[in-house]
C-alpha cells in the first residue's frame, strides 16, 4: 500500500480577493514561494484537505490460462485490461513525486490568483467604475472605454450592417450636396437635393418626439448605440460649417439636430460642444461678411426649434424663472435666429441653472444660522422591516419586506430609527414618536406602545435638531437642540440618562451638570451608555462603564456626563453595544475603546481598551462618518468608500461567520460612491451619491428590503422598489429601516451630474479652459475677436465662462470630490487665471477671476513640493523689492502662504511627517490645504534639506523671526521635536550664512 497526495476541496472566499491580488506573482516561480502561498490557502481554509485515498493495487481479474483456452478476442481484452491497470498504477505513482506535488500546488495558487483578478477587474466592474469614478476622463468621448460583453456572430453582423449603413448614408449625403442639381422635367432648375435635408428633418422629428433626457443614461445604451451617436455627431459638426459643402438649409438642420441630440443626452459636455460649434460657425460667417462673400440666411437656426429645446430644459429642472428676465435670440421675419445669439443664450441659461443648483448646496452652518433659505419640499418617506410594535405606523402588519411609501411621515426633516420605535423631527424642530413605549423610551409620559405618531413635549420648550435612540438593551433616547442643549429620556439603568441617578424618565428632561453651558453638536445613545460631543471638540460619556466603554481608564459607571480627558478636537461619536468610536473634527483620526470582542475596535486584536486608542488602519484616510453596532463597526471615507470591522454579516464580505480585526474595505461597494451610512443592531444601510440605497446584514424581519426575510444578506445589495426616488437620508433601527427624500442639514448633498448644467468631470474644465484661452486673446484690443460684435458681448461671454468654472469648483469642494477630478487641467487653469490677473483686463473680468481663484484655490494649488519651489521663485529678494511683484504674483503668493498655515506641511518639508494622505484634506476646513505629493516622501525618513532650506530662507526673509519662530515652536512641540538653536536676524534682511539646527528629542 502506498499513500498518494490527499485531494483538496476548493472554496474561494470573496473577502480575501484583495490580499491575493497583491501577492508577488514572481514568487510562484520558486518552490519556496509556492509552498508559502499554498500554506496560505490551507490556513484560510480556501483549500480543505480531504481524507487520503488508499491506493488500490488490485489488477484485473484474469482467467486460469493453464486450464482454459481463450480465443484471440478474449486474450486481446485481458491484455488491454492489464495494460490499463499498469498505466493507472504508473500515473498514481508519478503523481506522488515531489515535482508533481509542487506543480499541483502551483496550479492551485495560480487558479486562486486568477479568480481574484477576474472578480475584481471583470468587465462589469470596469463599466460600473467608469460610471461612478470622478477620475473618469470623458472629454474625448472614448466610447471604447465601455467594456463590451462577449459578442456573438449575430452581434458582429448587426454592428457591421449599422456601421456600413451609416458610412453609406453620410457618403451619399455629402455627394448629393456637392453634385449640381439636375434640371427639372419642365426645363427649370430643380433637383433632389431636398432628399438629403429630408433625411435630417426626419431625424429631427424623431428626436423631438422623445421624452426629455431619453438618451441621458449612457449606461443603458449599448456600445454600438453610443458609437453610432458619436459618428452622427461628428458628421453633423462637420456639416454645420459654412465651408462644409452642404446647402444652407442642410447646415441649419444639422445644427438643430445636433442641439436636439445634446439636450436629449443631458450632459453639460454636449451642450458646451454645441456652443463651441455655434461660435466657430458664427466666426466663419462673420469673416465671410467682412469679405462680402456671405449668402443670405447664413449662420442661422430655427427660432422655434431653439426656444422649444430651451423651454424643455427649464421644465425638466422645474425652473420657474421669469422668461422676460433672460435674453432670448432675436427672431427674424423668417422665423430664424442667429447661431451666435443662440449660443450665448444657451450658455447664459446653463450658467443660471448651475448657479441655482449651487445655492441649494449650502453648507450646514449657513442653514443653522439662517444665512440661506431652507428649500421646502414635500418629503417622501419609505419604510420596511419589522412593524411588530407599530414603529412603521403600518397597522397590524408584523413585517414589511420591501420599501413602502408611508404617508404618516410625510413632513419629516430628520428621522431616527431606534429599538422598535421611530422618532420624526419636523422642519420646525418638533418631535413625534411611535412604536414600543416600554420604560418611557418614547418620551410621551407613559410606557404604552403608540400605533400612530404622537408629539413630544419639551420643558422648557426647545427646537430639536437631532435625536439618537439606542438599538438594544431596555431603550433610552437622547436629543440635542438647535442651541446645543441635551435632553434624555427612557430607561435610566447604569445612569445612562445623565441625570445623576438610575431612574426611568418618561418625559424628555434637560441634562444639567457638566454639559450646562456647553454647545453640543453630536449625541449617541448606546445600549447601556451615552456620549455627547461639544462644539469645542470635547467628548463626554456616561452610563455603564464595563469593558472601558466610557474611555476613562476604568470600568466604573458614571451617572452624569464626564469629560474624556485623553482626546480633544472630537467632531463625532457613535456608541455601540459595549464599545465607542470617536472621530476627530478634521476627519483624520478615529479612536475606539471599550469591549474588543470579535475585533470590533479595529486594533487587530480582541482586547478591551479602557482609554481612547487610535485606529491605525484608518490613518491617512479622511473619514466622514463612523458607526458602532452590536458586534461590528463602519467608517465612511470622503471618497465614498466603506470600511467594516468586527464580525458577522455586517462586514459585507460574503460570509456571516467572518471576523475582521482591522478595518477592511467592503469590496462590493468599492465602485459606488457612498455618501451616508447607518447601522442598526445587526444590519447596515448605505446611500450612494446617485440616491441608491444598499443594505446588508440580518434580514430576519425583512429589514434589508429585498422582498423576503430569508437568511442574512452577506454582501451589500440594492434595496428594491426605490428606483427613480431621490433618497437623501437613511436610518437603520434594531430591525427596521427608513429612507426619505428631505435634504439633510448635517451634510452637503452635491450631485456629480445634474442635467444640462453640472458635470464634475475633467471634460467640463477642459472645455471652459479652451473657451477662456481662445477668447481671452486680444481682450485689450479695441476690436473683439470673432464672432463677438462688441467688446461688451465679448466680456459678457468671458464672465459667463468664469462663472460656470467658479460654480463647478465650488460644487467639487462642497462635495468633497478629489482634486484629481481636474486631471491635467489644474496647472493650465491656474496659470491662465493668474495670467489674466496680470493682464490689463476690465475690472468686471478681474473681479470674476478673483472670485474664481478665491473659490477654487485649494483645487488649483500645485502639490506641496512644487508649491514650495514656486514660493521660492515668487518671493522677492528682500522686502525692499516687494513692489516688483505683479498683482497676479502677489495673489498667488498669498494663497500659497495661506495654504502653509497647516503646520503638517512644514513638518513634511522637514522630513518628520508625511503630507496628508488623500485629497480629502482640501475640503476639511475653511483654510487652504495642500494636495498630497506622493512622490515627495523620503523612504529613508531623512529630512529634505533642500526644501527645508528653501522654506527657512523664504519665510524668515519675508515674515521675520518672531512670526516664523512662533510657528516653528508650535510645530516642533506638536511633532515631538526640540529646537536646539536658531541663528536668524532680528530684522527682515535676507538670510545668508545663518542656520537653523533641528534634531530629534
Amino acid at each position: 500500500m502506498a499513500l498518494m497526495i490527499p485531494p483538496v476541496k476548493l472554496k474561494w472566499l470573496e473577502h480575501l480577493n484583495s490580499s491575493w491580488i497583491t501577492e508577488d506573482s514572481e514568487s510562484i516561480a520558486t518552490r519556496e514561494g509556492v509552498s508559502v502561498l499554498y500554506s496560505k490557502l490551507l490556513a484560510n481554509k480556501e483549500a480543505v484537505l480531504l481524507p487520503q485515498q488508499v491506493l488500490c493495487l488490485k489488477g484485473p481479474q484474469l482467467p486460469d490460462f493453464e486450464r482454459e483456452s481463450l480465443s484471440s478476442d478474449e486474450q486481446e481484452h485481458y491484455l488491454d485490461a492489464l495494460l490499463s491497470s499498469q498505466l493507472a498504477l504508473a500515473k498514481m505513482v508519478c503523481s506522488d513525486s515531489p515535482f508533481a506535488a509542487a506543480l499541483r500546488k502551483r496550479v492551485l495558487v495560480l487558479q486562486r490568483i486568477f479568480y481574484a483578478l477576474s472578480n475584481k477587474y471583470h468587465d462589469k466592474g470596469k463599466v460600473k467604475q467608469q460610471q461612478h469614478s470622478p477620475e473618469n476622463n470623458s472629454g474625448s468621448a472614448d466610447l471604447h472605454s465601455v467594456s463590451e460583453r462577449p459578442r456573438s456572430s449575430t452581434d458582429a453582423l448587426i454592428e457591421m450592417g449599422v456601421r456600413t449603413g451609416l458610412s453609406l448614408l453620410f457618403a451619399l449625403l455629402r455627394q448629393s450636396w456637392m453634385m449640381p442639381p439636375p434640371p427639372s422635367p419642365g426645363g427649370g432648375a430643380g433637383g433632389n437635393i431636398n432628399l438629403c435635408n429630408d433625411v435630417i428633418h426626419t431625424a429631427i422629428d424623431v428626436v423631438s418626439s422623445l421624452p426629455p433626457l431619453s438618451l441621458a443614461n449612457e449606461s443603458k445604451i449599448p456600445p454600438m448605440g453610443l458609437d453610432c451617436l458619436a459618428q452622427v455627431t461628428t458628421f453633423l459638426k462637420g456639416v454645420t460649417m459654412p465651408n462644409s459643402g452642404a446647402d444652407i438649409l442642410g447646415r441649419r438642420l444639422a445644427s438643430e439636430l445636433l442641439l436636439g441630440l445634446a439636450s436629449q443626452r443631458g450632459s453639460l459636455r454636449y451642450l458646451l460642444e454645441w456652443i463651441e460649434m455655434a461660435l466657430a460657425a458664427s466666426a466663419l460667417v462673420s469673416a465671410m461678411e467682412e469679405n462680402k462673400v456671405l449668402q443670405n440666411q447664413e449662420g442661422l437656426i430655427g427660432y422655434d426649434c431653439f426656444m422649444n429645446i430651451l423651454m424643455q430644459m427649464r421644465r425638466s429642472l422645474g425652473s420657474s424663472a421669469d422668461r422676460s428676465q433672460w435674453r432670448e435670440p432675436t427672431r427674424t421675419t423668417d422665423g430664424l435666429c442667429s447661431l451666435y445669439e443662440a449660443a450665448l443664450c444657451l450658455l447664459e441659461e446653463v450658467c443660471r441653472m448651475a448657479s441655482d443648483y449651487s445655492r441649494t448646496c449650502v453648507s450646514p452652518d449657513s442653514i443653522q444660522t439662517g444665512e440661506a433659505p431652507v428649500v421646502s419640499e414635500t418629503c417622501e418617506v419609505y419604510v420596511w422591516g419589522s412593524n411588530s410594535s407599530h414603529q412603521l405606523v403600518e397597522g397590524t402588519q408584523e413585517k414589511i419586506l420591501q420599501p413602502k411609501l408611508a404617508a404618516s411621515f410625510a413632513d419629516a426633516q430628520t428621522i431616527e430609527a431606534g429599538q422598535y420605535c421611530t422618532f420624526v423631527i419636523s422642519s420646525d424642530g418638533s418631535v413625534r414618536a411611535c412604536g414600543k413605549g416600554s420604560y418611557g423610551r418614547l418620551g410621551l409620559g407613559d410606557s404604552n406602545n403608540q400605533s400612530t405618531l404622537k408629539k413630544l413635549t419639551f420643558e422648557p420648550h426647545r427646537a430639536i435638531k437631532k435625536v439618537s435612540s439606542s438599538k438594544g438593551s431596555d431603550g433610552h433616547t437622547l436629543a440635542f437642540t438647535t442651541e446645543g442643549e441635551v435632553f434624555s429620556w427612557g430607561d435610566g439603568d447604569y445612569g445612562k440618562l445623565g441625570h445623576g441617578n438610575s431612574s426611568t424618565q418618561k418625559y424628555p428632561k434637560l441634562i444639567q451638570g457638566p454639559l450646562q453651558g456647553k454647545v453640543v453638536v453630536c449625541v449617541s445613545a448606546g445600549y447601556r451608555h451615552s456620549a455627547a460631543v461639544s462644539e469645542d471638540g470635547e467628548l463626554y460619556t456616561w452610563g455603564e462603564g464595563d469593558f472601558g466603554r466610557l474611555g476613562h481608564g476604568d470600568s466604573n459607571s458614571r451617572n452624569i456626563p464626564t469629560l474624556v480627558k485623553d482626546i480633544s478636537n472630537v467632531g463625532e461619536v457613535s456608541c455601540g453595544s459595549s464599545h465607542t468610536i470617536a472621530l476627530s473634527k478634521d476627519g483624520r483620526t478615529v479612536w475606539s475603546f471599550g469591549g474588543g470582542d470579535n475585533g470590533k475596535l479595529g486594533h487587530g486584536d480582541t482586547n478591551r481598551v479602557y482609554k481612547p486608542k487610535v485606529v491605525e488602519a484608518l490613518q491617512g484616510m479622511f473619514i466622514r462618518k463612523v458607526c458602532a453596532g452590536s458586534q461590528s463597526s463602519l467608517a465612511l471615507t470622503s471618497t465614498g468608500q466603506v470600511y467594516a470591522w468586527g464580525c458577522g454579516a455586517c462586514l459585507g464580505c460574503g460570509s456571516s461567520e467572518a471576523t475582521a480585526l482591522r478595518p477592511k474595505l467592503i469590496e462590493e461597494l468599492a465602485t459606488t460612491r457612498v455618501v451616508d451610512i447607518s447601522i442598526g443592531d445587526s444590519h447596515c444601510l448605505a446611500l450612494s451619491h446617485d440616491n441608491e440605497v444598499y443594505a446588508w446584514g440580518n434580514n430576519s424581519m425583512g429589514q434589508c428590503g429585498q422582498g423576503n426575510s430569508t437568511g442574512p444578506i452577506t454582501k451589500p445589495k440594492k434595496v428594491v422598489g426605490l428606483d427613480g426616488v431621490a433618497i437623501q437620508q437613511i436610518s437603520a433601527g434594531t430591525s427596521h429601516s427608513l429612507a426619505w427624500t428631505a435634504l439633510p442639514r448635517d451634510r452637503q448633498v452635491v450631485a456629480w451630474h445634474r442635467p444640462y448644467c453640472v458635470d464634475l468631470e475633467e471634460s467640463t474644465f477642459s472645455h471652459l479652459r479652451s473657451f477662456l484661452e481662445r477668447y481671452c486673446d486680444g481682450i485689450n484690443s479695441e476690436v473683439p475677436p470673432l464672432p463677438f460684435p462688441s467688446s461688451r458681448e465679448h466680456h459678457n461671454f468671458l464672465k459667463l465662462c468664469l462663472r460656470l468654472l467658479s460654480n463647478h469648483l465650488a460644487l467639487a469642494l462642497a462635495g468633497g470630490v478629489a482634486t484629481s477630478i481636474l486631471g491635467r487641467q489644474a496647472r493650465p487653469l491656474r496659470n491662465l487665471l493668474f495670467r489674466l490677473m496680470d493682464s490689463s483686463v476690465p475690472d468686471e473680468i478681474q473681479e470674476a477671476v478673483i472670485e474664481t481663484l478665491s473659490v477654487g484655490a485649494t483645487m488649483l494649488l500645485p502639490p506641496l513640493r512644487e508649491r514650495m519651489e514656486l514660493l521660492h521663485s515668487l518671493l522677492p529678494q528682500g522686502p525692499d523689492r516687494w513692489e516688483s511683484l505683479s498683482k497676479g504674483q502677489r495673489m498667488q503668493l498669498d494663497i500659497i502662504l495661506t495654504s502653509l498655515q497647516d503646520h503638517t506641511h512644514v513638518a513634511s518639508l522637514l522630513g518628520y511627517s508625511s503630507p496628508a494622505d488623500g485629497p480629502e484634506g482640501l475640503c476639511s476646513g475653511p483654510g487652504f490645504t495642500a494636495a498630497p505629493d506622493p512622490t515627495y516622501s523620503d523612504t529613508a525618513g531623512h529630512p529634505d534639506t533642500h526644501l527645508a532650506e528653501i522654506l527657512m530662507k523664504t519665510l524668515l526673509r519675508n515674515l521675520g523671526f518672531y512670526t516664523v519662530s512662533r510657528c516653528l515652536l508650535q510645530l516642533l512641540s506638536e511633532s515631538s521635536l526640540l529646537l536646539i538653536s536658531v541663528c536668524v536676524p532680528l530684522d527682515n534682511k535676507p538670510l545668508s550664512e545663518r542656520s537653523l539646527t533641528i534634531c530629534l528629542e
